[in-house]
């Protein structure tokens, strides 16, 4: 799994939570329909504004929607993202 999928797993299990379709999460967070869709397949990244509007939208704190999402600094080599399974907001 990789960040976005990760995010768009978060995002989608909040916007459930809150009992939310797409589209009033969208409204809420003044975004498209078909943006919050992608998103939530992990088909689009989000920058750090929209991820806000995003964690507002649904009622849940930023930490929620980027739970499970790690940096790896790099030593020797690259640092890099780790985004891990089954973890829970």
């Amino acid at each position: 799994m990789n960040v976005a999928e990760n995010f768009g797993e978060n995002l989608r299990r909040a916007r459930k939570q809150a009992g939310l379709s797409q589209e009033e999460l969208a409204v809420r967070a003044s975004l498209h329909r078909t943006e919050i869709g992608l998103v939530e397949r992990g088909k689009r990244s989000v920058l750090l504004e929209t991820a806000i509007k995003l964690a507002g939208a649904a009622g849940v704190p930023l930490a929620d929607l980027i739970a499970g999402v790690e940096w790896s600094p790099g030593f020797s080599q690259r640092g890099q993202f780790e985004a891990k399974e089954g973890d829970e907001c």
